[in-house]
């Protein structure tokens, strides 16, 4: 290689490292964390007690593709959007 080839190199270095950086520290976590909320969110069934964004915890009694009722006290069902819930709440 000759010098003008190895400075190019060193001037693409620093560069190449903040993506690697991004990618491994933030991008790649995000995505883990963005996979494993969609298969919780996948797996509720009625029966399953949850806990929304917002703090409200519940019941669910229905389910369907966009939103889940829950029952937050007796004789009270609220509709929430199935984005809204945060956790499962289990008893462990």
């Amino acid at each position: 290689m000759d010098a003008e080839m190895m400075a190019q190199l060193s001037s693409w270095g620093p560069i190449i490292i903040l993506v690697l950086f991004f990618y491994f520290l933030l991008y790649r976590p995000q995505k883990q964390a963005q996979k494993k909320r969609d298969a919780m969110l996948a797996a509720l069934k009625v029966g399953d007690e949850i806990i929304t964004l917002g703090g409200m915890h519940g019941k669910i009694t229905a389910l369907d593709d966009k939103s889940v009722t829950l029952r937050v006290a007796d004789g009270v069902n609220i509709v929430f959007e199935r984005s809204a819930i945060s956790a499962v709440n289990t008893p462990e």
